[in-house]
This record gives structure tokens, C-alpha cells and sequence, in this order.
């Protein structure tokens, strides 16, 4: 949360409206009011939640937290023309701190991203000891072997350059080749290489949910914002 007295060539170019030079001009066409009365210092200390642009309020002068359906296609970087921000109003782009993804899902795995420029916020979502549980949907190029679910329960699969096993992951089959796998952790491809060390390749991989967090019907691409009770969940179910 930021201070509630913010100047506003800091403010209006902290959200990526322009820069901190070019907030004089918005100010020299009339284009800023506080409280509905013209501002006209770029110095000027301002609450926030008084300041409108263009006659709009301005735009999420805090923090933005978002639940966003990636796409295959898309990838996670920010210096990429195929990055998943290009979903979003231009004007994100631009803030600093900047909109950055909860973790991330390469560019063959589709489904639930959580992204927010709120650091805290971010940290309390991606710490490892955390554990929030993380449901697949995996389609796979051969039938499942009968002891997958012993495996993968067991805690005791290696996978290729690791030393250490992957934790405990729960599988419900859905049908020989398609199963909902729950992770506790998120190693570099993980589900993949989970896969590959059972002698199977993964032909597609959806996140259903993270935490709590679940996409319903969110169509490819589109994106919500959380809800005040969803920003301040706590406990993981």
C-alpha cells in the first residue's frame, strides 16, 4: 500500500501514465483534478484516491492483483513479443514496481496465473515453504503405468540432474492417458520430467488451480481481478 500524501509527478508516473517530465503538460492542459479542483504543481502532495485524470479516476493507484488464464503461446517474460503482458492495458507495463506473474508457466502449459506488482504480496505466494498445492491437468502420449500413483505418492521419484526426490504429489486418473496431478512444489518442468521418469511424455498441461485460487469459466487470454476477500486469503485448503 502506498503513503496516502504521494506527489504527483511521481504518482501519475509511478502508474505509467507518462513520465515525470510530461506530467507538467497534463497539468498545463487542465487534465489533473484532486477533489474535482484543477491541480496545477507538479510537486504537489496528493491522496491517491482524490486524483482523477482525463475526468477517470485514476487508474488501481495502489496495487493491482490479477487471476489471469494464460494461453499456450504465451510466455512469461516481459522482454518477449509473445509475453502474456501484452493481455494487458499498455498503461500496466509502464508501473513501477512493475506487474509481474506469481511464478510461471512455460509456453506449452496453459491455465491459472495469479500476476501483481505488489512485492509483498507476490513473496507470500511463491515462498517454497508455503507448499501451496498446484492442480494439473495432464494428457499423455501412452497409457499410464499401474503403479504411477504409488510412485509419485512416495516421494521418493528422482528425476534426471536432481539430487534430491520430488515431493509427494497426489494423482487422480481420469483415464489411462489424462490424470489431475496436485504438486507441492515447482521445480523447472517439473510435471514433464515426472512423466519422462515413468516412461511417458506429457502431450498437454493445464493448471486448474493455484491454492485456491481456480479458473472457472475464464476464457483463454482474459483475465479478472481478485476480490478484496481473495487479496487477503490467508489459508490454504
Amino acid at each position: 500500500m502506498q503513503k496516502s500524501a504521494e506527489r504527483i509527478d511521481h504518482l501519475l508516473s509511478r502508474l505509467g501514465y507518462c513520465s515525470r517530465s510530461e506530467v507538467r503538460d497534463l497539468l498545463r492542459e487542465g487534465q489533473v483534478r484532486v477533489a474535482g479542483e484543477l491541480l496545477r504543481k507538479a510537486s504537489a502532495k496528493v491522496d491517491a484516491a482524490l486524483v482523477w485524470v482525463d475526468d477517470e479516476p485514476i487508474d488501481h493507484p495502489h496495487a493491482l492483483y490479477l487471476l489471469y488464464h494464460k494461453p499456450l503461446g504465451k510466455v512469461c517474460a516481459h522482454d518477449d513479443p509473445r509475453a502474456i503482458y501484452q493481455d494487458f492495458p499498455l498503461r500496466w507495463r509502464y508501473r513501477r514496481p512493475s506487474l509481474s506473474s506469481v511464478g510461471r508457466l512455460d509456453r506449452e502449459t496453459s491455465g491459472v496465473l495469479l500476476l501483481t506488482d505488489d512485492g509483498d504480496w507476490l513473496h507470500h505466494w511463491t515462498s517454497p515453504r508455503r507448499a501451496i498445492p498446484r492442480v494439473y491437468r495432464v494428457t499423455l502420449q501412452a497409457p499410464l503405468r499401474d503403479d504411477a500413483a504409488d510412485i509419485l505418492g512416495a516421494g521418493t521419484l528422482m528425476l534426471e540432474g536432481e539430487e534430491t526426490p520430488c515431493h509427494p504429489a497426489a494423482m487422480q486418473r481420469l483415464t489411462d492417458q489424462e490424470v489431475l496431478l496436485t504438486l507441492t512444489e515447482g521445480r523447472y518442468h517439473e510435471v514433464r520430467r515426472m512423466f519422462v521418469a515413468l516412461d511417458n511424455l506429457v502431450l498437454t498441461l493445464q493448471r486448474e488451480a493455484f491454492g485456491p485460487f481456480v479458473l472457472d469459466d475464464l476464457p483463454p487470454g482474459q483475465w479478472r481481478e481478485l476480490t478484496e476477500a481473495e487479496r487477503t486469503m490467508e489459508k490454504i485448503p
